[in-house]
């Protein structure tokens, strides 16, 4: 016998961007449900065995803001949250870096360096607090669409079904609801790893986020971003070409954290593994749709960027607040997924997200490029941009995303 549940809401995927949505559109007013074939308090606990989690994500004070409004950020150990204060951006062939300081812009912080368990483990503790039903370990086996009850029907494994008027997809890159629904993706592969890992450092990072944009031994694009946590410690982001990638995740850890500090210019000198090496494939990812009858595809399920920018997360989160900016905005009369409502999300939403497309990818194929002019161009657009006027735009630009 199936059993049948109806919510306002109903969300695919209990990731970050997924359980931010939940206690967002629950603030809202809304019944919302939230469901994930995983479960996500067992992925709390996993991650809890390690000193520091390798997933590290920079949020925004913006972001940062938000989640404090959502009494999320208040239930995060201060201790273990990392502050950028300023930033270093060095090219390849350059003297001095861009800095980019936040007191350009007048104010404490230009982002939080917050690992991602531990924003995982605060999610969840808020949605226990509010009572947000959660289907966890329940597969969805199908998506249903009635017209005449403008409604969408999940079907679970578990023989239940819910009825929503909203449909989000939260569910990653591989979403199963966009290939549920044949929406298509356009995708282009980097052809590079991202590196992750976490150090002791002998020297202070005095809260300097670095990022060094060069080549690697096969003269392919490396960008290696150190990001300071607390009690000077770091977390590394090191884009590199998959046939380097793979020759440094199997270097001895001695040897590997040897490179690492080569390609940091040793400027924190000796660095100490904490946290074993570990990749994810990079690659350029917008889904055709941000919108598909009553279906809204948010973060991953939506969007991929490069990771040079660490804007990934903060893009999801952003998709969130314009989507309850979006229903707050309604009209009486409309439904929450009234076409002519869900088109005006879109558009908000493609602005915001071709114009970080545009930043990260056009950044990489500037380093990509061999050629002297692009070398020049590249080196002297950081020298050039090291001016007070030109960084405090910068400054604001970034926090305020």
């Amino acid at each position: 016998m199936m059993i049948s549940l109806k919510a306002d809401i109903a969300i695919v995927g209990a990731g970050l961007v997924g359980l931010a949505a939940a206690v967002a559109l629950n603030n809202a007013g809304y019944e919302v449900i939230i469901i994930d074939a995983r479960d996500p308090t067992q992925e709390k606990i996993d991650a809890e065995k390690e000193p520091w989690d390798n997933r590290i994500y920079a949020i925004s004070p913006q972001n940062a803001a938000w989640l404090k409004e959502l009494e999320v950020w208040q239930l995060l150990d201060t201790k273990r949250i990392g502050k950028m204060r300023e930033m270093e951006i060095w090219g390849d062939d350059v003297l001095a870096p861009l800095t980019l300081s936040a007191e350009d812009a007048n104010v404490d912080v230009m982002g939080f360096i917050i690992e991602g368990h531990a924003l995982l483990k605060a999610l969840l503790q808020r949605i226990e607090e509010l009572s947000i039903p959660t289907f966890f370990q329940k597969t969805c086996l199908n998506i249903n669409k009635f017209k005449e009850k403008s409604a969408t029907i999940v079907s679970l494994s578990s023989r239940e079904s819910i009825e929503c008027k909203l449909l989000l997809a939260a569910d990653g890159a591989n979403s199963w609801v966009r290939q549920q629904l044949e929406v298509p993706i356009q995708k282009k592969s980097y052809d590079q790893v991202g590196i992750v890992a976490n150090f002791k450092v002998s020297k202070p990072h005095s809260d300097i986020a670095r990022q060094w944009f060069a080549k690697d031994i096969e003269n392919k694009n490396s960008i290696l971003a150190l990001l300071p946590l607390p009690e000077n410690q770091i977390s590394i982001v090191w884009s590199v070409s998959n046939e380097f990638g793979e020759h440094l995740l199997n270097l001895p850890e001695d040897v590997f954290t040897q490179e690492v500090a080569k390609a940091g210019a040793y400027c924190l000198g000796n660095l100490q593994l904490i946290t074993a090496p570990a990749s994810f494939s990079l690659s350029l990812q917008k889904s055709a749709k941000l919108i598909h009858d009553g279906v809204i595809f948010i973060g991953d399920a939506s969007h991929q960027v490069h990771p040079m920018a660490g804007q990934g997360m903060n893009i999801g989160f952003r998709d969130v607040i314009d989507l309850v900016k979006t229903l707050e905005n309604k009209q009486a009369f409309q439904s929450i997924n009234d076409p002519h409502l869900l088109r005006s999300y879109e558009r908000e939403r493609k602005a915001d997200i071709a114009q970080m497309v545009f930043v990260t990818d056009g950044l990489y194929k500037l380093f990509e490029s061999q050629g002297n002019i692009f070398k020049k161009i590249r080196n002297q657009g950081l020298s050039l941009t090291n001016n007070a006027a030109i960084k405090k735009l910068l400054v604001t630009h970034a926090i305020s995303l």
